[in-house]
């Protein structure tokens, strides 16, 4: 039993060769980018115009600053878990499953533990490019102070390394398709909804909030971006760092097995 469980966290054998993986994805982004640059660009705005400007003019500020500026850094870090979560989930699986993209790629010298690698550098990137889309869209509004809100463009790709991650983890686990629904709606919405992004994390009750703080990544991402953002800086920061890089870690070498587990027959 013991032997089984370390089996999962074995240390995979990596060359440069993951980053030919990374390098497909991005040429088959760039092809249709005009399409994939869209909905970073309008999802700020639709939000900022229903609930920061529309919803907002009825709350009054919250912790000292407006609605519109409190929600603004957690629009950011939700997208870093949508946009790297649903790459390295349906994505991956389409890839993998549909279009035999695995299959080809593992036929030259490349092996499973560099492929699977690659998807998942590719989904924090995919994070960083809609965080940085972002960010210039809500800096137009005057929302966010850019003195270090920069910061939060490298702090996507570790947190995308982070959710590309945990997507692959559902990825290798699930039986289908169909099946993506369930980590969407019972790990990823009460995510959007329960990790500080639209109401601050300190009116719920204090077991929430621990079990938020413990269990749900987006709490310290949100966390990070809005001290970011809103050049407020803290030593909090660290420990919502240190535990970003933990999961991280442990969550890439788990994906990585699991994956490996699920591929080799």
């Amino acid at each position: 039993m013991a032997i089984s469980i370390i089996s999962y966290f074995k240390i995979p054998k990596l060359s440069y060769r993951v980053w030919k993986v990374w390098h497909r994805n991005m040429d088959v982004f760039m092809k249709t980018f005009k399409v994939n640059f869209i909905p970073p660009f309008l999802e700020p705005l639709l939000y900022l115009f229903a609930l920061g400007f529309g919803l907002g003019t009825y709350i009054e500020g919250i912790e000292g600053i407006s609605y519109p500026r409190f929600i603004a850094p957690a629009l950011i870090a939700i997208s870093i878990m949508n946009s790297s979560f649903f790459e390295c989930t349906y994505g991956s699986y389409v890839r993998m499953y549909y279009q035999k993209t695995f299959d080809g790629i593992i036929a030259t010298p490349l092996s499973i533990e560099e492929v699977i690698t690659g998807e998942i550098l590719w989904g924090a990137t995919r994070s960083l490019i809609n965080t940085t889309i972002m960010l210039v869209v809500i800096a137009f509004f005057g929302l966010i102070d850019l003195r270090y809100s920069l910061l939060v463009i490298p702090l996507s790709f570790l947190a995308g390394l982070l959710f590309a991650s945990i997507g692959m983890c559902f990825t290798a686990i699930s039986p289908n398709i169909n099946s993506m629904n369930y980590p969407t709606f019972l790990f990823i919405t009460p995510m959007f909804l329960l990790s500080g992004t639209f109401f601050p994390l300190s009116i719920l009750p204090a077991s929430a909030q621990y079990f938020a703080i413990a269990f749900l990544p987006l709490t310290h991402v949100v966390s990070i971006t809005r001290a970011l953002t809103l050049a407020s800086p803290s030593w909090f920061m660290i420990l919502n760092l240190v535990w970003i890089i933990i999961a991280s870690l442990v969550l890439f070498v788990l994906s990585i097995n699991l994956m490996k587990r699920r591929l080799i027959v």
